[in-house]
Order: C-alpha cells, then sequence, then structure tokens
C-alpha cells in the first residue's frame, strides 16, 4: 500500500491531534491513516497559550478494531480499493512524539512545559521560519541525551533530523557546527562516536560546506 507522507506546502494545515499527553512525550492520531509526518520530522501543538515544538520518534498503522486485523490478500491498493474497500476504515495511523521546547510571549525554550498540551489539540508540521528560530541554539540536544532510555534509536532520529533541516534550509554553517559540538560534548567527547556519526551524515556536511563557501 502507498502511504503518503505530509507535503512540505502544507505546513499551515492541521492533519491530526493529541491522543495522550505528558510532559516530556505525547501520542497523536492522523485523520486520515495514509497521512502522517516523517520520522525525524517537527510537528507544532498550540495549546495552553503556548506553542509546543516536539519531533516524531515513533509511527504505527494497523486496525482500530481488535477483531478486524490486517490480512496479506496478496491484492494491490488499487485492487484492494475496489474489492474491499471497508479494509481500510478500521485503519488508523498514531505516532509519538518527544517534547523538545516550546515558545511563550515570542520567546523560546529549549525545556519541558511547566504542563503538557491539552488532549484533541490539534497537530500541523512546523514552518521553516519556525524550524529557523527554534533550532538556531543547539540546546534541544540535551533534552534527547536525557530521554535516551524513551528513544532507543537516538542517532538515527538525529540523523533524520538533520535531513529534515537541511531540506527545509535551516541548517548551516554555524548551527551545524554548534550541534556537532554539543553533541560531541554529551557523549563525554567520544572521538569514536562522533566518527563515525559524522561519517553517516557526510553528505549533508559536504553541502553545508559547499554553501559555506560561496558566502
Amino acid at each position: 500500500m502507498n502511504q503518503q507522507t505530509i507535503p512540505q506546502s502544507s505546513n499551515s494545515q492541521f492533519f491530526a491531534e493529541v491522543i495522550e499527553s505528558s510532559l516530556d512525550s505525547w501520542v497523536a492520531q492522523s485523520w486520515k491513516w495514509d497521512l502522517f509526518p516523517i520520522f525525524g520530522s517537527i510537528v507544532i501543538i498550540e495549546s495552553n497559550n503556548r506553542k509546543f515544538f516536539s519531533i516524531v520518534y515513533q509511527i504505527n498503522t494497523g486496525s482500530s478494531d481488535s477483531v478486524r486485523q490486517p490480512f496479506a490478500f496478496q491484492k494491490t491498493k488499487a485492487e484492494l480499493l475496489r474489492d474491499q474497500p471497508q479494509i481500510f476504515e478500521f485503519l488508523r495511523t498514531t505516532f509519538s512524539c518527544l517534547a523538545l521546547g516550546y515558545e511563550e510571549d515570542s520567546e523560546i525554550f529549549h525545556m519541558l512545559s511547566p504542563e503538557p498540551p491539552k488532549i484533541h489539540s490539534f497537530i500541523r508540521q512546523a514552518s521553516p521560519i519556525e524550524l529557523i528560530s527554534f533550532f538556531n541554539n543547539p540546546n534541544y540536544l540535551q533534552i534527547f541525551f536525557s530521554n535516551i532510555s524513551k528513544i532507543p534509536n537516538l542517532d538515527e532520529l538525529l540523523l533524520a533530523l538533520l535531513r529534515h533541516l537541511k531540506q527545509n534550509d535551516v541548517l548551516n554553517h554555524k548551527n551545524f557546527t554548534d550541534f556537532l559540538e554539543l553533541y560531541s560534548m554529551l557523549n563525554d567527547n567520544d572521538y569514536k562516536k562522533l566518527k563515525l556519526f559524522l561519517r553517516r551524515i557526510e553528505p549533508v556536511i559536504k553541502e553545508i560546506n559547499q554553501l559555506h563557501n560561496t558566502e
């Protein structure tokens, strides 16, 4: 089945709502099972007079009915829609988000909010302007490392975040350098770990260096 991710042009559109909420993370349900944010992307919730920034670290699609479970029919999505369209009515997609900080009274805070977003608050993707204002400071990284037990694939999530920021023209030489310095510090200056991380993000590094050299 060909699932769809949310296009970058729909930043101002809501597509999901909060169904579980806590101070450091929340779970949201997409309004359409095949429309959801990608792993490592940043979503926004506006609640309690605050704008919550969070990163998508898990995505799950399955049946909303414990009795009716997905079954391998050996048919394409088009064939299933023609022959058994009812099976899609019981599918739902949820995604889990890690809180990275919030904005209140036009000020950015890279820390947990005093209270979580309300249940049923709507969710949208962050705009490029919101990404720039939040990720110019690398202090959000400390929240990642304080939630390692919650995120078993921390480096994968950070790599996905960097790709997401690069695609939205947020990464530049300065904030990427700041990111690496704090990342190294939070890893107790483990040179081997930093080197392996840099090797995996090498294409992004080359693009950033090229842009920096042309400025």
